[in-house]
């Protein structure tokens, strides 16, 4: 089961659940919520295999295709709640880099110069707290590469908590979609959804009030 916060007819919003893929094998995202909903599930976002928190799907494709020129109109918003390992230099900045994939060792790197496959990563952050050496951060992605936030945050020495694919150890990957913003696809109107991560569970636990309140600040502008 994937936990629908909210659907109409034209587009359904989820939490993503850790250890589910997005689109693109016999059990994912996609397949879960055509079982659920009984309608055809067009995806036009993704998140990472280990990455939770919020995505929307298209359940029409007209829908599907409004949602996909959000995207490319940079009308749709993505933000995340992160613990890194260490503090980053500065309370807040942008990170931009050139990141090269390799699709076979299903890893990102960044590099220096530009060349066939090198794509341009944007994203910026906020220093939410700091506390036992590691640091909850708040990430706009201006860019959508693939393990994008982990490889930029890890290049720079400070990888999140548990990806233990660049550096962050072992434990769950601490990267969490909490916020997400688009136009509906029927009316234009910008709508808001706020989501966070189960503060119960370790690193969250360690900020639970700032969490909290980051959240209780969002949701009076969500839907």
């Amino acid at each position: 089961m994937v936990d629908i916060v909210y659907s109409c007819g034209s587009f359904a919003v989820c939490i993503k659940p850790r250890g589910l893929v997005s689109q693109g094998a016999e059990k994912s995202a996609v397949t879960l919520l055509e079982e659920q909903t009984g309608s055809p599930v067009y995806p036009v976002h993704r998140l990472d295999r280990e990455t939770e928190g919020l995505m929307v799907f298209a359940l029409s494709q007209k829908a599907a295709a409004k949602l996909s020129a959000a995207i490319q109109q940079g009308a749709f918003s993505k933000e995340y709640l992160a613990v890194i390992k260490g503090r980053p230099e500065s309370s807040s900045g942008i990170y931009e880099d050139l990141l090269l994939r390799d699709k076979l060792k299903n890893k990102t790197y960044v590099v220096s110069r530009k060349r066939a496959g090198v794509k341009e990563a944007k994203l910026e952050y906020t220093l939410l707290a700091e506390k036992e050496g590691l640091s909850l951060c708040r990430i706009k992605l201006r860019t959508g590469r693939t393990h994008q936030i982990r490889v930029q945050f890890a290049s720079r020495g400070t990888p999140l908590y548990g990806d233990g694919k660049y550096g962050g150890g072992s434990g769950d990957l601490a990267l969490y979609a909490f916020s997400l913003s688009f136009p509906d696809p029927e009316t234009g109107k910008k709508l808001s959804f706020v989501s966070s991560p189960c503060v119960n569970n370790s690193p969250w636990s360690l900020f639970s009030g700032e969490i909290e309140n980051i959240n209780a600040d969002k949701t009076e502008d969500s839907i």
